[in-house]
Protein backbone atom coordinates (compact mmCIF):
# COMPACT_ATOMS: atom_id res chain seq x y z
CA UNK A 1 0.00 0.00 0.00
CA UNK A 2 2.71 2.28 0.98
CA UNK A 3 4.63 1.50 -2.88
CA UNK A 4 0.87 2.41 -4.24
CA UNK A 5 0.63 5.46 -2.30
CA UNK A 6 4.02 6.88 -3.35
CA UNK A 7 3.47 6.18 -7.24
CA UNK A 8 -0.09 8.08 -6.67
CA UNK A 9 1.42 11.01 -4.63
CA UNK A 10 3.98 11.01 -7.79
CA UNK A 11 1.91 11.00 -9.96
CA UNK A 12 -0.48 13.84 -8.68
CA UNK A 13 2.43 16.06 -8.30
CA UNK A 14 3.47 15.88 -12.52
CA UNK A 15 -0.26 16.34 -12.92
CA UNK A 16 -0.02 19.72 -10.65
CA UNK A 17 2.72 21.04 -12.03
CA UNK A 18 1.25 20.35 -15.94
CA UNK A 19 -2.13 22.37 -14.59
CA UNK A 20 0.15 24.96 -12.46
CA UNK A 21 2.20 25.29 -15.97
CA UNK A 22 -0.41 25.98 -18.46
CA UNK A 23 -2.47 28.27 -15.88
CA UNK A 24 1.10 30.42 -15.70
CA UNK A 25 0.98 30.46 -19.33
CA UNK A 26 -2.87 31.61 -19.71
CA UNK A 27 -2.64 33.93 -17.09
CA UNK A 28 -4.89 32.33 -15.35
CA UNK A 29 -4.61 31.73 -11.34
CA UNK A 30 -3.76 27.88 -10.58
CA UNK A 31 -6.98 28.57 -8.75
CA UNK A 32 -9.00 29.10 -11.24
CA UNK A 33 -8.97 25.35 -12.27
CA UNK A 34 -10.03 22.24 -10.31
CA UNK A 35 -8.70 18.76 -10.60
CA UNK A 36 -11.04 16.30 -10.55
CA UNK A 37 -9.42 12.49 -10.27
CA UNK A 38 -11.40 9.96 -12.48
CA UNK A 39 -11.05 7.07 -10.40
CA UNK A 40 -13.03 4.52 -13.01
CA UNK A 41 -12.10 0.97 -12.83
CA UNK A 42 -9.85 1.48 -9.45
CA UNK A 43 -10.54 0.33 -6.29
CA UNK A 44 -12.17 2.40 -3.08
CA UNK A 45 -8.48 1.67 -1.91
CA UNK A 46 -7.34 4.23 -4.36
CA UNK A 47 -9.87 6.80 -3.81
CA UNK A 48 -8.86 6.75 0.11
CA UNK A 49 -5.30 7.30 -0.41
CA UNK A 50 -5.78 9.93 -3.02
CA UNK A 51 -8.08 11.72 -0.67
CA UNK A 52 -5.12 11.45 1.54
CA UNK A 53 -3.36 13.28 -0.63
CA UNK A 54 -5.28 16.17 -0.89
CA UNK A 55 -8.01 14.96 -3.67
CA UNK A 56 -10.92 16.52 -3.17
CA UNK A 57 -12.93 15.43 -6.75
CA UNK A 58 -13.45 12.51 -7.52
CA UNK A 59 -15.38 11.00 -11.03
CA UNK A 60 -16.85 7.44 -12.21
CA UNK A 61 -18.39 6.82 -15.16
CA UNK A 62 -20.78 3.13 -14.68
CA UNK A 63 -22.91 3.59 -11.33
CA UNK A 64 -22.79 -0.50 -10.76
CA UNK A 65 -19.05 0.40 -9.52
CA UNK A 66 -19.45 4.05 -8.15
CA UNK A 67 -22.44 3.17 -5.81
CA UNK A 68 -20.35 0.57 -3.98
CA UNK A 69 -17.37 2.85 -4.04
CA UNK A 70 -19.01 5.89 -2.97
CA UNK A 71 -20.54 4.49 -0.13
CA UNK A 72 -17.13 2.11 1.20
CA UNK A 73 -15.89 6.17 0.89
CA UNK A 74 -18.82 7.97 2.49
CA UNK A 75 -16.77 9.21 5.30
CA UNK A 76 -14.06 10.71 3.14
CA UNK A 77 -14.56 14.51 2.31
CA UNK A 78 -14.72 14.00 -1.36
CA UNK A 79 -17.26 15.75 -4.08
CA UNK A 80 -18.43 12.39 -6.40
CA UNK A 81 -19.32 13.41 -10.21
CA UNK A 82 -21.33 11.21 -12.68
CA UNK A 83 -19.47 11.47 -15.84
CA UNK A 84 -20.83 8.39 -17.82
CA UNK A 85 -23.62 8.31 -20.30
CA UNK A 86 -26.90 7.69 -17.98
CA UNK A 87 -29.77 6.13 -18.10
CA UNK A 88 -32.91 7.24 -16.59
CA UNK A 89 -33.35 3.83 -14.18
CA UNK A 90 -29.94 4.68 -12.83
CA UNK A 91 -30.94 7.88 -11.52
CA UNK A 92 -32.14 7.06 -8.11
CA UNK A 93 -28.98 5.35 -7.46
CA UNK A 94 -27.15 8.21 -8.73
CA UNK A 95 -28.46 11.12 -6.62
CA UNK A 96 -27.94 9.11 -3.70
CA UNK A 97 -24.09 9.66 -3.73
CA UNK A 98 -23.31 12.30 -6.87
CA UNK A 99 -22.44 15.57 -5.92
CA UNK A 100 -22.70 16.94 -9.71
CA UNK A 101 -23.78 14.99 -12.55
CA UNK A 102 -22.02 16.02 -15.51
CA UNK A 103 -23.21 14.40 -18.39
CA UNK A 104 -27.29 15.30 -18.40
CA UNK A 105 -28.06 15.49 -22.58
CA UNK A 106 -31.71 15.28 -22.82
CA UNK A 107 -35.18 15.83 -21.17
CA UNK A 108 -36.03 12.69 -19.89
CA UNK A 109 -33.33 12.50 -17.77
CA UNK A 110 -33.53 16.30 -16.56
CA UNK A 111 -37.42 14.59 -15.44
CA UNK A 112 -35.87 11.78 -13.96
CA UNK A 113 -33.26 13.12 -12.06
CA UNK A 114 -35.60 15.87 -10.86
CA UNK A 115 -37.91 13.04 -9.58
CA UNK A 116 -35.22 11.48 -7.25
CA UNK A 117 -33.46 14.58 -6.16
CA UNK A 118 -36.63 15.83 -4.71
CA UNK A 119 -37.30 12.32 -3.30
CA UNK A 120 -34.08 12.03 -1.43
CA UNK A 121 -34.33 15.36 -0.53
CA UNK A 122 -30.96 16.34 -2.61
CA UNK A 123 -29.90 19.05 -4.74
CA UNK A 124 -28.05 18.00 -7.73
CA UNK A 125 -25.28 19.77 -9.20
CA UNK A 126 -25.75 19.56 -13.21
CA UNK A 127 -23.67 19.95 -16.27
CA UNK A 128 -24.96 20.35 -19.84
CA UNK A 129 -23.00 17.71 -21.69
CA UNK A 130 -22.37 19.32 -25.29
CA UNK A 131 -21.64 16.93 -28.34
CA UNK A 132 -19.34 18.75 -30.80
CA UNK A 133 -19.55 16.12 -33.09
CA UNK A 134 -23.21 16.04 -33.21
CA UNK A 135 -25.08 18.13 -36.25
CA UNK A 136 -28.14 20.49 -35.59
CA UNK A 137 -30.43 17.93 -33.42
CA UNK A 138 -28.59 14.93 -32.55
CA UNK A 139 -26.80 13.31 -30.06
CA UNK A 140 -23.22 12.71 -30.05
CA UNK A 141 -21.05 9.22 -30.89
CA UNK A 142 -20.01 9.64 -26.38
CA UNK A 143 -23.43 11.14 -25.78
CA UNK A 144 -24.53 14.80 -25.34
CA UNK A 145 -26.52 17.30 -26.89
CA UNK A 146 -25.87 19.59 -29.94
CA UNK A 147 -25.00 22.78 -29.39
CA UNK A 148 -28.24 24.33 -30.87
CA UNK A 149 -29.82 22.12 -28.06
CA UNK A 150 -27.76 23.54 -24.95
CA UNK A 151 -30.45 26.38 -24.09
CA UNK A 152 -33.51 24.53 -24.32
CA UNK A 153 -31.86 22.10 -22.22
CA UNK A 154 -30.25 24.64 -19.71
CA UNK A 155 -33.33 26.34 -19.04
CA UNK A 156 -35.20 22.61 -17.90
CA UNK A 157 -32.31 21.79 -15.97
CA UNK A 158 -32.78 25.70 -14.27
CA UNK A 159 -36.36 25.18 -13.69
CA UNK A 160 -36.50 21.22 -12.40
CA UNK A 161 -36.53 21.12 -8.28
CA UNK A 162 -33.98 18.98 -6.58
CA UNK A 163 -31.38 20.50 -9.48
CA UNK A 164 -28.78 23.15 -9.90
CA UNK A 165 -27.53 24.02 -13.80
CA UNK A 166 -23.88 24.34 -13.20
CA UNK A 167 -22.39 25.08 -16.63
CA UNK A 168 -21.02 22.97 -19.45
CA UNK A 169 -19.42 19.66 -20.13
CA UNK A 170 -17.99 18.38 -22.93
CA UNK A 171 -15.12 15.55 -24.26
CA UNK A 172 -12.75 16.03 -27.15
CA UNK A 173 -14.95 14.73 -30.03
CA UNK A 174 -13.01 11.83 -32.73
CA UNK A 175 -15.29 12.55 -35.31
CA UNK A 176 -16.15 15.73 -37.21
CA UNK A 177 -14.92 19.43 -37.63
CA UNK A 178 -13.60 19.19 -34.28
CA UNK A 179 -11.62 15.96 -34.37
CA UNK A 180 -7.92 16.35 -33.48
CA UNK A 181 -8.97 19.65 -32.73
CA UNK A 182 -8.57 19.99 -29.15
CA UNK A 183 -8.08 23.49 -28.39
CA UNK A 184 -10.73 24.56 -31.13
CA UNK A 185 -13.10 22.26 -29.77
CA UNK A 186 -13.18 23.64 -25.82
CA UNK A 187 -12.93 27.27 -27.43
CA UNK A 188 -16.54 26.68 -29.18
CA UNK A 189 -17.77 25.12 -25.67
CA UNK A 190 -16.24 28.58 -23.92
CA UNK A 191 -18.46 30.60 -26.81
CA UNK A 192 -21.28 28.22 -25.95
CA UNK A 193 -20.59 28.82 -22.10
CA UNK A 194 -20.41 32.71 -22.61
CA UNK A 195 -23.99 32.40 -24.54
CA UNK A 196 -25.59 30.46 -21.28
CA UNK A 197 -23.95 32.26 -18.89
CA UNK A 198 -26.23 35.27 -20.55
CA UNK A 199 -29.35 33.59 -19.41
CA UNK A 200 -27.78 31.81 -16.08
CA UNK A 201 -24.90 33.81 -14.65
CA UNK A 202 -24.20 31.00 -12.08
CA UNK A 203 -23.64 28.16 -14.13
CA UNK A 204 -19.58 28.91 -14.87
CA UNK A 205 -18.72 25.74 -14.45
CA UNK A 206 -16.98 24.53 -17.63
CA UNK A 207 -15.58 20.78 -17.65
CA UNK A 208 -12.99 19.78 -20.25
CA UNK A 209 -9.97 18.15 -21.00
CA UNK A 210 -8.30 14.71 -19.56
CA UNK A 211 -4.97 13.04 -19.58
CA UNK A 212 -3.69 13.79 -22.89
CA UNK A 213 -5.24 17.36 -23.27
CA UNK A 214 -6.03 19.00 -19.93
CA UNK A 215 -3.46 22.02 -21.69
CA UNK A 216 -5.72 22.80 -24.41
CA UNK A 217 -8.42 22.79 -22.13
CA UNK A 218 -6.79 25.21 -19.93
CA UNK A 219 -5.53 27.53 -22.13
CA UNK A 220 -9.26 27.63 -23.61
CA UNK A 221 -10.93 28.59 -20.30
CA UNK A 222 -11.82 25.31 -18.55
CA UNK A 223 -12.91 25.46 -14.83
CA UNK A 224 -12.64 21.80 -14.53
CA UNK A 225 -10.15 19.50 -16.01
CA UNK A 226 -10.91 15.34 -15.76
CA UNK A 227 -8.21 13.31 -14.96
CA UNK A 228 -7.36 9.48 -14.56
CA UNK A 229 -4.82 7.99 -16.33
CA UNK A 230 -2.27 10.44 -15.76
CA UNK A 231 -2.90 9.99 -11.65
CA UNK A 232 -3.95 6.31 -12.12
CA UNK A 233 -1.80 4.63 -14.17
CA UNK A 234 -3.20 3.05 -17.65
CA UNK A 235 -5.99 0.86 -17.16
CA UNK A 236 -6.21 -2.93 -17.89
CA UNK A 237 -8.11 -3.99 -21.16
CA UNK A 238 -11.08 -5.37 -20.58
CA UNK A 239 -12.17 -9.05 -21.72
Amino acid sequence: MTDRRDELAANLAKVEERIAAACATAGRGRDEVTLIVVTKTYPASDVRILSGLGVRHVAENKDQDAAPKAAECSDLPLSWHFVGQLQTNKARSVVGYADVVQSVDRARLVTSLSKEAVRAGREVGCLIQVALDAGVSERGERGGVAPGGVAELADRVAGSPGLRLDGLMTVAPLTGEFAGRQRAAFGRLMDLSTDLRRAHPTANMVSAGMSADLEEAVAAGATHVRVGTAVLGVRPRLG
